[in-house]
């Protein structure tokens, strides 16, 4: 886990509730196994910064989003840097939640 300036600790769970409110969605279908676009792209994008913003391994986030297999984990990672680079889109919306984890006011 990385500590911000103000020395609080960003967890997964932080991490899941601020996509979970950008994204209009429960913390719960965040974690769910439903392949819909509309909660797997957040899932996708909530690992990511997971990944971006606590030491955590592939497979302790992987637990955390409902037990995926940390390959998983690694293929998202790996997909939404590729999507950040390419779609303006996806680009945006980690830029817009990025600050929010890192203000981390509750």
């Amino acid at each position: 886990m990385i500590a911000n300036q103000s020395q609080k600790v960003i967890t997964i769970e932080l991490i899941q509730k601020k996509v979970s409110v950008f994204f209009n969605l429960t913390v719960q279908q965040l974690k769910s196994k439903r392949k819909q676009k509309k909660i797997s792209e957040p899932r996708q994008i909530a690992m990511f910064l997971s990944r971006k913003y606590t030491g955590h391994s592939f497979p302790e986030i992987g637990q955390k989003f409902g037990g995926k297999n940390h390959s998983t984990v690694v293929h998202v990672v790996k997909s939404i840097e590729k999507k950040i680079e390419q779609d303006r889109n996806v680009s945006d919306i980690v830029s817009r939640i990025s600050p929010q984890v890192e203000e981390r006011e509750e």
